[in-house]
């Protein structure tokens, strides 16, 4: 890659259209948001490099950053199907039922707003009655609908009309809408406790002041341009039309998300064979930047494999229509003996 990673980018010397970068608000190269950190690294220099103090129920389909922090804090880990509620319901029962000790201990739901792994949107409506009927909490991540959904992008909460009050804990990454680094953790009072002892906020050194100051405008920039969301949503259903038919692929994601996510309408019967496939048909494009789903042997995701596009308000009509004609081109070609 020869070049920031926008809608369009240069690879191996030849412009294509990225379909591969979470660039949902278009702000990679926004000259607002260079200014700004500029601005930050003449006042504040590179750092604020300080060192500190020293140092439940999860959806099957949460990301790899989910996983790991999950496995750094020693809680025993029990999963439940993908977005399916009566699997949580049955769950949290089992969980529940003859626990003396349950009222002493901290459980939560873990889930993703949108789904890295999926492009599924979970029913937090659901999840709060549930979470209320068997006084668990809810950890939600947004790192994919922060800044994404509904008119304001306020979220998962704002989407469903739900109290924010009724999550416990929300988390998201920077580096998807916000075109910046990092992430931030917010909720209750008892997110102190968690944010001090958290082994990100002990073993690394805080933000850069650059990269504060770039999520700052990134924020400012969309509640001066709604209009943004606006664009990302027409894109989304555009992108979604054209690829109702191509051959051998079906859509997965949700209509909303911005992460339209294809698989195998007949898998092989092997998740191996499967990436290969979609691996085969990924590298034959030629015009656009797309990716499948690689996963790390430690991930323990357990949803089918498949090719992830990501959505961004700066694609034009054209870009859609270049990755629906390619796609449905090579997809023929790849998948002839499989369909």
């Amino acid at each position: 890659m020869d070049r920031a990673a926008g809608c369009h980018t240069i690879i191996d010397g030849k412009e294509v259209v990225n379909f591969a970068s979470a660039n949902y608000l278009r702000l990679i190269g926004n000259e607002k948001i260079i200014d700004s950190c500029v601005s930050s690294l003449e006042k504040y220099d590179v750092g604020s490099c300080g060192p500190r103090g020293f140092y439940g129920t999860i959806d099957e389909g949460v990301h790899w950053g989910v996983q790991n922090g999950l496995y750094l804090s020693r809680s025993t880990i029990v999963y439940f199907k993908h977005n399916d509620m009566t699997s949580l319901e049955s769950t949290l029962d089992k969980l529940t039922h003859g626990n003396k000790q349950g009222e002493k201990i901290q459980c939560y739901i873990v889930v993703e707003a949108v789904y890295q792994n999926s492009g599924q949107i979970a029913p937090l409506d659901e999840i709060v009655l549930l979470k209320e009927k068997y006084c668990f909490r809810v950890i939600l991540d947004e790192s994919h609908s922060f800044s994404v959904l509904r008119n304001s992008g306020r979220g998962l909460a704002e989407y469903y009309g739900v109290y924010i009050d009724k999550i416990d804990i929300i988390t998201a990454g920077m580096g998807n809408a916000l075109a910046t680094d990092g992430g931030f953790c917010t909720g209750s009072v008892r997110v102190d406790h968690q944010h001090l002892s958290s082994s990100g906020y002990v073993f690394s050194a805080s933000l850069s002041p650059y990269l504060a100051s770039a999520a700052i405008s990134a924020v400012n920039y969309l509640e001066d341009n709604p209009t943004v969301l606006t664009s990302l949503r027409s894109n989304i259903a555009l992108l979604w039309k054209g690829l109702l038919d191509v051959p051998g692929l079906t859509i997965a994601s949700h209509p909303l998300s911005p992460i339209v996510f294809l698989k195998l309408k007949k898998s092989t019967g092997s998740s191996k064979c499967d990436l290969e496939l979609l691996n085969n048909l990924a590298e034959r494009e030629d015009s656009v930047f797309i990716v499948s789903t690689k996963r790390s042997v430690l991930d323990k995701c357990r949803l089918p494999v498949g090719i992830r596009l990501f959505v961004s308000a700066g694609h034009l009509e054209s870009d859609i229509q270049k990755v629906s004609d390619s796609l449905r081109r090579v997809a023929t070609i790849v998948l002839a003996e499989h369909l």
